[in-house]
């Protein structure tokens, strides 16, 4: 089962993560991402869907034209667990 992160973890994933903000109303995290043009953004929602699906864990977004919005929260675990921050790591990797 996943769980909530802790207090400790959650300071530590946000120091981690300073370019993602949390979404106290979610329990989540969340970060805009912009580019060049729809092209490039709509390549990293793609490259984004693997890695989401490798870890069957998908994000809450939207895109309009050059800019990619995304939310990760856990439904399973009613907020933030490790699965979100895992994850974005992996984006933040891609950009």
């Amino acid at each position: 089962m996943v769980t909530k992160l802790d207090d400790a973890a959650r300071k530590a994933a946000f120091a981690e993560l300073p370019d993602w903000t949390h979404e106290p109303n979610r329990d989540g995290i969340t970060r805009t991402f912009e580019f060049d043009d729809f092209v490039n953004a709509f390549g990293f929602m793609s490259s984004v869907a693997l890695l989401a699906e490798k870890a069957d864990h998908h994000p809450e977004w939207s895109n309009v034209y050059n800019r990619v919005e995304i939310l990760l929260t856990t439904h399973d675990a009613d907020g933030l667990s490790q699965r979100d921050i895992d994850l974005a790591r992996q984006i933040e990797a891609l950009v």
